[in-house]
């Protein structure tokens, strides 16, 4: 009989690569299939994120669910990994006893020695302590195995960690500082996926704009670079990269937009506030102005540009004139879409320990009135794009009706669809006929001459 993993995943696309090269890596360790049914599991895992408010809190409310299968079934392997597990450690297995194991993100590689010999028939004699939540850099991707497509997209993490030092940030002391991984291991991965019928690739890194990857032949190759090259692989059509930090936006990442047909008009480009003070309190080393200039020259050379953002809404001590700079802000750039959230304090960072006098129903008035602006943007883009044609490459079948297709604009829009569902891992011409609110209407007008 298969034996089952399951995992839960919270946070970021990095936490997705993550857990995704963790179900490869037990499948071929151990045999672990996957399974979206976390009571039919042999091992469950979750994968856990610590940017958000009571993450901590999240992840022992999600494993206390699982004490009962646990005392019901001893052989049953329950772990903890990611930035969570970064930061509390033993004290974990300490508050739940029946967590057999505890795992960094940069020790995932680890975890067939930590479930021990013998697969799932517990921890008796594990090969490594079951706590192991250090930075080994890259030992990670060299232990992991070949990547397995799932579907036409696909994420390719190049490297991890982040050095900014943001005061309201856990990563760095989660994930560790910044490495990157060797530009022949990326192209290497890339080059697997296309093969297996890949056709998008999201390049990933908590600040992946700051990519350094040694070459072969002892050169630097940064974010730029390595676009241009992934481009000239057979098969990629398309490429996305995400978290982008403005200050590491240089000028080669700026013409590539402009240079390469394949990466597409879309950017995330995080920029948390239009305060220059309160940037000065997050000790993001920009100002307000300096991202506007780097959005100009970005839509100089890309004009059909679209770009989301990131904003922490009542950081400590914000005032009515530095929350208006933000909307001001909004107001000049335009933003497509955003992640928008109220400030909590993350424990252990500087801006923790600032004082907060700003009421939470103040905060959620501004967050209310941003969330609106930029969602009155997002309409307008989407209502500009009814009656226009879009090329979506075709993920499979809607999540709304599963007789239709669903596809991905550049832009970062899902459009549903009637189709046949051979088109699936394919481009895709489609009339976009209505704008929803979270999604597009579309019509079948042709395939692109891309798709295999």
């Amino acid at each position: 009989m298969t034996r089952k993993l399951y995992i839960r995943t919270f946070g970021c696309q990095m936490n997705e690569y993550d857990s995704a090269r963790t179900a490869d890596l037990l499948a071929a360790s151990h045999g672990l299939e996957r399974t979206g049914r976390a009571e039919d599991a042999d091992v469950l895992l979750v994968n856990t994120c610590s940017v958000r408010e009571k993450a901590a809190e999240k992840v022992f409310s999600e494993i206390g669910r699982w004490r009962a299968w646990k005392e019901a079934r001893p052989e049953l392997v329950i772990g903890v990994g990611g930035c969570v597990a970064s930061q509390e450690g033993a004290a974990i297995r300490e508050r739940a006893p029946h967590v057999d194991v505890v795992y960094g993100p940069q020790t995932l590689h680890r975890l067939p020695e930590m479930i021990g010999p013998g697969g799932t028939a517990g921890l008796r004699r594990p090969r490594r302590p079951s706590v192991d939540v250090s930075f080994p850099e890259i030992e990670k991707f060299d232990r992991l195995p070949a990547p397995r497509a799932d579907g036409p997209t696909a994420f390719v993490s190049v490297m991890e960690g982040c050095s900014k030092y943001c005061s309201f940030c856990v990563v760095p002391y989660t994930r560790g500082e910044e490495f990157s991984r060797p530009f022949d291991d990326v192209i290497a991965e890339v080059v697997a996926l296309a093969e297996q019928g890949v056709r998008e690739i999201t390049f990933l890194g908590q600040n992946v704009n700051a990519y350094r990857g040694a070459m072969h032949d002892g050169r630097e190759c940064d974010l730029a670079l390595l676009i241009a090259y992934a481009a000239a692989i057979e098969g990629i059509d398309r490429i996305r990269y995400t978290t982008s930090h403005p200050a590491e936006l240089t000028g080669s990442l700026i013409d590539v937009h402009g240079e390469v047909p394949e990466l597409v008009g879309h950017l995330h480009l995080p920029v948390q506030s239009g305060s220059d003070r309160i940037l000065g309190l997050m000790k993001r080393n920009y100002s307000a102005r300096d991202y506007v200039e780097k959005v100009r020259r970005l839509r100089a050379a890309r004009p059909d540009l679209s770009l989301s953002s990131d904003f922490i809404v009542g950081f400590p001590g914000e005032t009515d004139a530095d929350f208006d700079a933000t909307m001001d802000l909004i107001d000049e750039v335009g933003f497509d879409a955003s992640f928008s959230f109220i400030y909590s304090a993350r424990p252990g960072t500087p801006a923790a320990e600032l004082p907060d006098p700003v009421p939470l129903d103040v905060k959620r008035k501004r967050l209310a009135r941003l969330q609106t602006r930029i969602s009155e943007f997002a309409r307008d883009v989407s209502g500009a794009m009814v009656g226009g044609r879009a090329r979506v490459l075709v993920e499979g079948p809607s999540k709304k009706d599963p007789g239709e297709l669903r596809g991905r604009t550049e832009n970062n829009r899902v459009v549903n669809f009637p189709g046949p569902h051979e088109l699936a891992g394919t481009f895709a011409d489609v009339t976009i006929v209505e704008a929803l609110p979270n999604s597009l209407r579309g019509a079948l007008t042709g395939t692109s001459a891309l798709a295999p």
